[in-house]
């Protein structure tokens, strides 16, 4: 499961001034408008309106929201970590 999400535009770059938990959160941040999170719950006819001028902007920027990948670090396996001693 995604940690973060972000835009990402049309060349492919993420954008990290959009970071977010949600998906939700970061369309609030680009929406043109202030929409009120707990109307966007449970409003089904908010949560149209604030869809309808999200998906006019993305459409226009060439952007798409997107999950942020999590980086992990590789550590090199040691044969020492490997081997089960049993005695």
């Amino acid at each position: 499961m995604p940690v973060a999400w972000t835009v990402k535009n049309s060349k492919g770059e993420l954008l990290p001034a959009f970071i977010a938990g949600s998906p939700r959160e970061v369309g609030r941040k680009i929406a043109r408008g202030h929409y009120d999170a707990f109307r966007l719950e449970v409003s089904r006819s908010y949560r149209e309106l604030f869809d309808r001028d999200l998906n006019s902007v993305l459409q226009r920027e060439g952007w798409q929201i997107v999950p942020v990948k999590r980086q992990t670090r590789v550590r090199p396996r040691h044969s020492a970590q490997l081997a089960l001693r049993l005695n």
